[in-house]
């Protein structure tokens, strides 16, 4: 066999094996999407979004989790995002070859990889265990230690990208440097950076973990974010692995809610990276 044709032995033999990887990988993730579906949508109904977790043997919904997942999720950003974007800003502009920027870099990669577990034990052990009690404050900073590094990420990258024409341009006109970042740099990326907060959101709107640790859960309706609060993911997992079939078929439609809200979130945050680069 000469050269040329064990060259092209070998490209169809990695194409093959490229393509047979691909088609496992979607099979498995169409089983699970397939499934989801039929066990989530035949449940489906109004009641769900109206009505509270019931008891074992009754009718009821998911409004206290979802409710409670939203009030998380909201407090999880606004603590979240301004401090990601602060950091972002701070290494994109103002330190961007500073030796600090390096080591917050470094720590926010870890960050990003660090087990979402690990985050609310630490939680646990600064807000929890003092307070003698979980409470949705816990969970909302837990949720928002989860959402500063995507942001952080993001910030610095869509800042980093915007031509320096344009800072070049408005410090000529003799606008401060504050003023360069608010009225250009900040525009110019705005897409970029709702992209990341887009994205950090359909991070967080799964996790269970932290909030096991953080906000626990509260089989009733509750807003006093001082004391446990119900989430959406808590409930799921409880309900998955309870032994009663009406509760594990609500687990099943929240799993489906909680999928097509990521699902949006993503579709959103990709239409809007596109808009981004259109011309």
């Amino acid at each position: 066999m000469d050269r040329y044709a064990w060259r092209r032995l070998r490209n169809s033999i990695v194409i093959t094996l490229s393509i047979g990887a691909t088609a496992l990988g979607l099979g498995w993730l169409i089983l699970i999407l397939g499934s989801l579906v039929y066990e989530g949508l035949s449940g489906l109904s109004l009641a769900v979004f109206t009505q509270m977790t019931p008891p074992p043997g009754a009718d009821g919904g998911l409004l206290n989790p979802i409710i409670g997942s939203l009030i998380l999720t909201v407090l999880a950003i606004l603590i979240g995002t301004p401090i990601g974007m602060l950091a972002g800003t701070y290494m994109a502009e103002y330190g961007k070859f500073a030796k600090l920027t390096v080591v917050v870099r470094f720590i926010n990669d870890i960050l990003l990889s660090a087990p979402s577990i690990v985050v609310g034990l630490f939680v646990y052990e600064i807000l929890v265990a003092p307070m003698g009690h979980f409470s949705g404050w816990a969970g909302a900073v837990a949720l928002a230690l989860i959402v500063i590094p995507v942001v952080v990420r993001t910030t610095e990258d869509m800042l980093s990208l915007v031509p320096k024409e344009l800072r070049e341009s408005a410090t000529a006109l003799g606008l401060p440097l504050a003023h360069v970042i608010r009225y250009v740099s900040y525009r110019a990326a705005l897409a970029g950076i709702i992209t990341g907060v887009l994205l950090a959101v359909a991070r967080i709107s799964g996790e269970t973990a932290p909030l096991l640790f953080t906000a626990l859960n509260n089989q009733f309706f509750s807003t006093n974010l001082n004391a446990p609060i119900s989430s959406l993911p808590v409930v799921i997992f409880q309900f998955a692995l309870s032994p009663y079939e009406d509760w594990q078929k609500l687990a099943w439609i929240g799993a489906l809610i909680i999928t097509f809200a990521v699902l949006a979130l993503s579709i959103t945050a990709r239409a809007l990276s596109a808009s981004r680069k259109s011309p």
